[in-house]
């Protein structure tokens, strides 16, 4: 039992040793032809000074917080100030070398594509897994390092309360990253695609277009380094939730017996988080060994297999890994671990409920289904009705998503009792937290299918500013269309183990404060702190979306500018370039200037909620993490499904480019980016780290 922690670590260190072979092949093919070299060269420039930059207005952010959690009378002090600092650094790393690939990945594989989508498929999905074994490996390395520290070697006191301060720091990275990179690439995004593509009538991508650079850096500042930090996040956060309320559930097994310094048959329940966390990394990393390109095979089928092959390697290593872990019936005070089946139960209901959110958002935003035929259809009656149907089908698909994540919540809270018997209250919600980690448990596949996404997006973007020829630009637009799919479906995964670590996150904010939290209806305080709750994730979204239309209206003003006052730029004389570094300086300044204040909010309201009445915050966070997870499923699958819809009439459908239903669909996608890409990811971050603040800091509220 005592070996689980250091499997966990030789996990981990295989996860960072496949990233780095991963980055070695990349690195060693051919970046193609002078100019795709010199894109490839400002993109990279682009997007690593935005990230230095960012951490650099974030590291202020995180220093004030260390000082806070070093003064304010909270468990653990001053453990937990390190610990905090340890999962911000780590963050931090996860999304520099994940970034320092993808930019290199992007004009490799667009010089791959050259020779076929073979070539090229299995060329971006090793740069985007360098992203997802480093947030990976270095997420679970960062979480064993904490459990030996804090709980095994050192026995410091609340040790446990010191852990969940590493998912704090985790969470303060991915909450700035997802916000900042969300707006620098809608910004860039939104106003190339209106200026260039519905004014000036030329393509997307286009070299003529001075903000076409711009939104190739914002590509991979937010859907590389942003959705990285946010996978880190959700991941630390997967196996911190049940570690932390296991050691808060234990002493009620052991009817008020001190945990300190001997667990006994009870640091099963404890150790078991981290066990699958290990267990599900190594069918990460053999599911990601069987991706490759082959000719004729359909290029999803292979995307996919990688990860179908983790998910059904970590249904057996979880049974497998369970019965031995608990093996001989544990009795954990005057309870019987009797059968322990039903943990490893909870572990898959969590793994396949998460595939099937992931399906239900490919669903509603690929082009091979109703939902995104519809919206093309609507687009031969202009851009209002577009935007309609895009909102309608966003709406509707919070339906089979909240049936799902009600089901499994149901499910696991069973399975997790069924283990007990007869403790079936005391321990359901453990196995609920149990389900949040089978939703993440490969996530290194899973991240590496999205980071994919934005790693072929760009390679098209490349191969149309390098002028390669026009099949080329088919192969990468075959592989930018597949990204589209897998992003869709890691939100998903995303998403709903947001809703569901939050949940477990709240059980323990609700323990730690004990008899001074009464949840109750119908108490004055915690009716107003449901309302409160409700409408932030309202406000967070107007925040950030008003952010990405005040940036991308300067973008606007200087496109137009250049097309105006750069003579023959709009004709594409030869000679003549856009001045692309201001673009990229609009989009930088914006995005660092306007995540301040929506990302300060979701540390502060449950700060100053918490110190005036502690059942208010507890109506708060309920409040908040339901609206918060309604509003992400809305708002992710609403801008996938517009961005589709115009891909699909690109493609030919009701008349193809440059009809009046091409521009009408191109008005909805650039509604839907924002959605998308900046306010409905950052709001599973929003609701985990509000319930994560209010747990650290509830002594001190108390």
């Amino acid at each position: 039992m005592t070996a689980v922690p250091y499997l966990a670590l030789i996990a981990s260190v295989l996860a960072l040793l496949l990233a780095y072979y991963f980055a070695k092949v990349v690195l060693r093919a051919d970046q193609g032809t002078d100019l795709m070299r010199e894109i490839g060269e400002a993109i990279r420039e682009g997007a690593m000074a935005f990230l230095r930059r960012e951490y650099r207005w974030v590291s202020v952010f995180v220093a004030a917080m260390f000082v806070l959690l070093l003064i304010v009378p909270i468990d653990g002090r001053p453990a937990a100030s390190f610990a905090y600092l340890m999962g911000a650094v780590l963050s931090s790393v996860a999304g520099f070398i994940g970034m320092r690939i993808a930019t290199a990945a992007n004009t490799r594989t667009a010089n791959a594509a050259r020779e076929g989508a073979a070539k090229a498929l299995p060329l971006a999905f090793k740069g985007g897994a360098v992203m997802g074994f480093s947030v990976a490996g270095l997420a679970l390395l960062g979480i064993s390092i904490n459990y030996l520290l804090w709980v095994k070697w050192l026995g410091v006191d609340q040790a446990f309360q010191v852990v969940a301060a590493f998912g704090l720091g985790a969470s303060s990275i991915a909450l700035f990253a997802r916000i900042g990179g969300g707006i620098y690439t809608k910004a860039a995004d939104v106003g190339g695609d209106l200026v260039g593509k519905v004014e000036a009538g030329i393509p997307e991508d286009d070299p003529r277009n001075p903000a076409t650079i711009a939104d190739a850096v914002g590509d991979n500042v937010g859907d590389v380094a942003g959705m990285g930090a946010d996978l880190f996040e959700s991941y630390a956060g997967s196996i911190v939730a049940p570690v932390v309320l296991a050691s808060l559930l234990v002493p009620v097994f052991l009817e008020g017996d001190s945990l300190a310094g001997n667990f006994g048959d009870a640091e099963g329940l404890l150790m078991y988080p981290i066990l699958i966390g290990a267990l599900g990394m190594i069918a990460s990393i053999i599911g990601a060994l069987f991706v490759r390109g082959r000719e004729g095979r359909s290029l999803s089928g292979q995307l996919h297999t990688g990860q179908y092959v983790a998910m059904a390697l970590t249904v057996v290593f979880a049974i497998v890994g369970t019965l031995v872990l608990f093996s001989g019936s544990p009795t954990i005070g005057s309870y019987e671990l009797s059968a322990p089946i039903f943990l490893a139960l909870t572990i898959i209901v969590g793994l396949f409920g998460g595939w099937a959110i992931g399906f239900t958002s490919e669903y509603f935003t690929s082009e091979h289904f109703r939902p995104v035929k519809g919206i093309a259809q609507q687009s031969e009656t202009g851009p209002a009705t577009v935007t309609i149907e895009g909102i309608a089908q966003g709406k509707l698909s919070t339906l089979p998503a909240v049936v799902l994540v009600v089901t499994m919540i149901g499910l696991s809270y069973l399975f997790g009792g069924l283990a007990f018997g007869e403790a079936g209250d005391v321990i359901g919600l453990y196995g609920v937290s149990l389900a949040a980690i089978g939703m993440l448990a490969v996530t290194g596949v899973i991240v590496a299918v999205d980071a994919y996404g934005p790693i072929a997006d760009n390679a098209g973007g490349i191969a149309e500013m390098a002028e390669l020829p026009p099949e080329v630009r088919g192969v990468t637009d075959s592989l930018d269309s597949l990204g589209n799919t897998t992003a869709a479906v890691a939100k998903g995964f995303a998403v709903g183990s947001a809703a569901v670590t939050a949940l477990a996150l709240f059980k323990s904010f609700s323990l730690t404060a004990g008899d001074q939290v009464f949840l109750d209806i119908n108490d004055t305080a915690v009716t107003i702190g449901l309302f409160l709750g409700a409408m932030t994730p309202f406000i967070f979204a107007a925040l950030t979306m008003s952010s990405v239309g005040r940036a991308a209206q300067a973008m606007i003003v200087e496109v137009r500018r250049q097309f105006a006052e750069i003579p023959g730029l709009r004709e594409g004389e030869p000679g003549v370039k856009p001045d692309s570094r201001r673009c990229v300086d609009i989009s930088t300044q914006a995005a660092l200037r306007e995540m301040l204040l929506p990302g300060g909010l979701a540390v502060v309201l449950p700060l100053v909620i918490g110190f005036i009445d502690v059942n208010a915050l507890g109506g708060f966070l309920a409040g908040a993490v339901v609206t918060g997870f309604l509003i992400a499923i809305y708002m992710a699958n609403s801008g996938g499904a517009w961005d589709n819809a115009k891909k699909y009439i690109e493609a030919g459908a009701h008349g193809g480019k440059g009809t009046d239903a091409h521009a009408a669909a191109v008005v909805g996608d650039t509604i839907g980016d924002p959605f998308k890409d900046t306010s409905g990811p950052a709001m599973n971050i929003l609701i985990k780290v509000m319930t994560i603040v209010s747990l650290v800091f509830v002594p001190a509220f108390l």
